[in-house]
């Protein structure tokens, strides 16, 4: 097994990180646009993403989708359901049929 190379980056606001992939994405402002509650601080980051950059921020939106749909979301994986399920089950809605 290799190990691949971590480059050392900077993000636009300072931050240096070191990462092997080409994710251009800095974890320490990742970390620091966490959500502190809400449906979306459940998620991973990759996830959050994927709802945030498809327009769902609110358990209304995300009431507007199927799973299937959902999962259609580049960054959206199967473990994220069961954590969505949940906060529109507390919500009183559910993801469309």
């Amino acid at each position: 097994m290799t190990t691949s190379k971590k480059n050392l980056r900077t993000c636009e606001k300072g931050h240096n990180y070191y990462k092997s992939s080409d994710c251009p994405t800095c974890p320490v402002c990742e970390q620091e646009r966490k959500p502190d509650t809400g449906f979306l601080s459940l998620l991973s980051s990759p996830a959050r993403r994927a709802m945030e950059n498809n327009g769902v921020t609110s358990l209304h939106q995300l009431s507007t989708y199927s799973e299937k749909e959902i999962l259609k979301f580049h960054g959206m994986g199967p473990a994220s359901l069961p954590k969505l399920r949940d906060a529109l089950e507390t919500g009183g809605v559910s993801f469309k049929d």
